[in-house]
């Protein structure tokens, strides 16, 4: 039993530095996605590309090696060291997430019809006003249900994070098995994962619930 209690404990510490990973990642990403959503849809066009052009090549690489290149390339290209493992890992995360994120930002944005906007203009209101005040809350309604996935999706990808050496919860389950020939606190992370992702599940059940005044 005292066994079980200190690898709970152990396991649990790495989980906090999964967390940490995890919500940090949300405070930049989610509004840098948005950044880079109104870049994708800019009316000037060479901008409008470059932006397509990273979002594809962001999107379509794997995490982990982006994981690597952050890490390892910035030392190896201009001979400064290398990154903290951690910063390297957020860094990775924030840029790779905000890359999906812009996408279903854009989707939402570009869902609302423009006759919207045009009623917003008619009634006076600025662009940022009708953007604000008319657009904003339909467009968090519609992207709720695929950014609820995207949000799950990154705390099982925090695990990824391994590759390079960040301490987290799967990195210190690994630990036993290395030190005391054990598998089974490997088989329990699968339990603080699914017991998050079950909250997350309900949070953002319970925020589909309050935004469904607004009707497609």
């Amino acid at each position: 039993m005292s066994d079980f209690l200190s690898i709970t404990l152990n396991l649990l510490d790495g989980f906090l530095s999964t967390l940490q990973l995890f919500g940090m990642t949300l405070l930049f990403a989610l509004p840098l996605g948005l950044i880079i959503s109104f870049g994708s849809m800019s009316k000037f066009t060479p901008l409008r590309w470059l932006v397509r052009t990273f979002v594809w090549i962001i999107r379509g690489t794997p995490l982990m090696l982006q994981l690597i290149v952050v890490y390892y390339g910035p030392g190896l290209i201009l001979d400064t060291g290398l990154m903290p493992r951690f910063s390297a890992a957020l860094l990775a995360f924030v840029i790779n997430y905000a890359c999906y994120f812009s996408e279903i930002y854009r989707g939402g944005i570009e869902s609302i019809s423009k006759g919207q906007y045009e009623a917003g203009q008619v009634l006076g209101m600025t662009k940022s006003q009708i953007f604000f005040k008319i657009i904003l809350l339909q467009v968090i309604k519609r992207i709720i249900p695929p950014m609820s996935n995207e949000i799950i999706t990154l705390v099982k990808d925090t695990s990824l994070a391994r590759i390079i050496a960040v301490y987290e919860i799967i990195w210190t389950a690994q630990t036993y098995i290395k030190l005391e020939g054990i598998i089974w606190p490997l088989f329990y992370t699968a339990a603080f994962y699914l017991v998050f992702s079950g909250i997350l599940t309900l949070l953002f059940g319970y925020i589909e619930k309050k935004l469904s005044y607004f009707r497609s």
